[in-house]
Parts: structure tokens; C-alpha cells; sequence
């Protein structure tokens, strides 16, 4: 992850704070998409995510997107960081960037929250499924995001997309995704045209906690937001249960229920608790979402390869492609599903 051009920013910034100056800047790591810093001028905290250098696919890393949902969502009860400033001059750093601001909390990559409570942890799992129900609560139309992307058919699109994307990397092709791709646009659900702001990578790692009490306070990283279905979401955020720790910090195979994380069946509850009404999560929804987070880890090892991945452990995560594809069919061959 290249630095930005300091002297750049820092004039950008002067523009911006005249009053402030001084400028100093981090990496976050744990991002394998839009390069992430800490940036502090003067007394100023926040946040810099850019698009990354180098060749990347039509629509991908959309910042200016993350930009307006983080802005719209800003006057809800959806926990989000301010957005302060969107630049779609690429001139300044090579890329457009959006800058927001930084909030102090706690962000997990290991599913079973280690160094927490049992009691918390319990919440803290609790506080993410209704979190996820009120974003999905939300009518799109309310706060103007009407035209945030397509309503209806949204997983036949999805598929499309993902397959497409798939079809374009020049990596060893997954037997795994070759079925999945061939299953999921014959197992659609019919009937259930549910329409929500739907988050797209909705997992622990992209929430932030309060920093001692167990509830969620931000939802971060918001690349492949669009209008949506939300059990696309929901069956993304149930993975855990379902993948092994060295697969992207899962707790199967854990003794998950001995720490205090509720049960899948008991999260799932609890979201349901508190969203709109809408049809049951079933094999689909969460073959569909291990077979788009499969097609991700894909696009990591592409730009691996190319040298210009956003962490630095990008080539160790690129297995992960197949293993997330074989457990979607692995559920599928479980439910006896045809």
C-alpha cells in the first residue's frame, strides 16, 4: 500500500482547515480493498480511504459511492462515521478519496472476540444482528437513496455480476465456483422482491464496538453497498458458524458456544426481532453469499499478483477462494439440495 503524496495532501487539507496544520499519517491494515489511513492534521482525527493504484475492474473500489451512503445514512439510527469530504480529482493522490471522520472503538477480525466477557460477547453478536435490521429497516427512498442501484431481482443480478468478474480473472479456474455458478441462477427464490439498503460485506470485521460497552457503533466499509436484498446480507453475516478459524476468522470447530456467542438459530432471531417483515433464510441465501465472498477472494489474489493489493497478506488469503466455494457446496450437498 503506497503512501499518499504527503505534500499534496497536506495542501489539499490547508484548503480544507485553513486554521489547522501539521500533518501526520498511518496505515490501517486488515483492509484487503480501498487503501485505509489515519490522518491527523492539526487537532483534526479522521480517516482517508482511496481507491487503489493500478489497474482495477469497471466499478469496483467505488468510493464516491461509499461517500453517499455514509452522508445519507448519517440522519438515521444507522450507526455510521461522518462523511466529511469527497475529492474525485485523481490528481491529488493518484486516485479518488473521501475523508470521514475517526471515531475511537474496538474492530474485530477473530469471530470469538477474544479478550471479551462471555456475557459480551453474547451482545456484542446480539447488538450486530439488530444493528443489521435497522439498516435494513430503512426505505431507501426516505433518504434519498431511490436511485442507489436497481430494485428487484437482485440476486439474478448479483450472480451475473459476480460471475462475470469471476470470468475475467486470469487465475486457476475453482470447480467449486463453476458449479456454484451453474446452481445459484436455478435456485432463486421466487416470489420475494424485498428491497433494502443492503451493506454487501456485513461481517464483524467491518463493524466498530464502543470501546468497553458491548454494541455496536459504526458500520464501516461500505464499497459494495447498493439497493439490495437484505437476506443477502443476513446469510453473509452467518458465515462464521460456518468456516473454521484459518478461514477468515470463523468459529467453527470452536468451542463458540462455551464463550458466550449465541447460537446461529438465536442470532438469526434476533435479527428478525427487529427487521421488516421478509421471507426466511434458507441454503440459498447463504450458498449465494460463500459463493460472492469466494468471487472476492478471487479479485484479492488477482491484485496480489499484480503487486498492487491493498494488505500485505493478500497472496496468503488467496486459498481462501476455493475453500469458501467448496463450503457452499458443501451445504448445498448437506441439504440435498438439486
Amino acid at each position: 500500500m503506497n503512501t499518499p503524496n504527503l505534500d499534496a495532501l497536506a495542501s489539499w487539507f490547508t484548503a480544507k482547515l485553513p486554521n489547522e496544520t501539521g500533518l501526520t499519517i498511518e496505515p490501517i491494515s486488515g483492509g484487503q480493498s480501498n487503501p485505509t489511513w489515519f490522518v491527523t492534521f492539526g487537532s483534526k482525527r479522521m480517516v482517508l480511504r482511496k481507491k487503489p493504484d493500478g489497474p482495477i475492474l469497471p466499478g469496483a473500489h467505488a468510493v464516491e459511492r461509499e461517500y453517499r451512503v455514509l452522508r445519507a445514512l448519517s440522519k438515521t439510527n444507522v450507526p455510521v462515521p461522518e462523511a466529511l469530504w469527497l475529492e474525485e480529482d485523481a490528481s491529488i493522490l493518484g486516485t479518488p478519496f473521501y475523508i470521514m471522520e475517526r471515531l475511537e472503538g474496538r474492530v474485530f477480525s477473530d469471530c470469538s472476540l477474544p479478550g471479551v466477557t462471555a456475557e459480551h460477547r453474547r451482545d456484542m453478536y446480539l447488538s450486530m444482528a439488530r444493528t443489521m435490521a435497522q439498516m435494513h429497516a430503512l426505505r431507501p427512498e426516505a433518504i434519498g437513496l431511490a436511485d442507489y442501484g436497481k430494485p428487484g431481482n437482485y440476486f439474478e443480478r448479483q450472480i451475473g455480476r459476480w460471475s462475470r468478474q469471476y470470468a475475467q480473472s486470469r487465475g486457476p479456474k475453482i470447480a467449486a465456483l463453476d458449479y456454484l455458478i451453474d446452481w445459484l441462477p436455478r435456485n432463486i427464490p421466487t416470489g420475494d422482491n424485498a428491497v433494502s439498503i443492503a451493506h454487501g460485506d456485513y461481517r464483524l470485521g467491518n463493524l466498530m464496538f464502543h470501546p468497553t460497552e458491548p454494541r455496536v457503533i459504526a458500520i464501516m466499509d461500505w464499497e459494495l453497498s447498493t439497493l439490495g436484498h437484505p437476506l443477502a446480507d443476513l446469510g453473509y453475516c452467518v458465515m462464521p458458524w460456518l468456516t473454521s478459524p484459518d478461514e477468515y476468522g470463523g468459529i467453527l470447530g470452536t468451542h463458540w458456544e462455551q464463550n458466550g456467542i449465541p447460537s446461529m438459530d438465536r442470532f438469526i432471531t434476533e435479527y428478525y426481532a427487529h427487521a421488516r417483515p421478509t421471507a426466511q433464510l434458507d441454503t440459498f441465501h447463504v450458498a449465494f453469499a460463500l459463493f460472492r465472498f469466494a468471487v472476492i477472494f478471487v479479485g484479492i489474489a488477482d491484485r496480489a499478483r499484480a503487486g498492487n493489493a491493498a494488505a500485505r497478506d493478500a497472496s496468503d488469503l488467496s486459498p481462501l477462494a476455493e475453500k469458501f466455494a467448496n463450503r457452499a457446496v458443501g451445504l448445498i450437498e448437506a441439504q440435498n439440495v438439486k
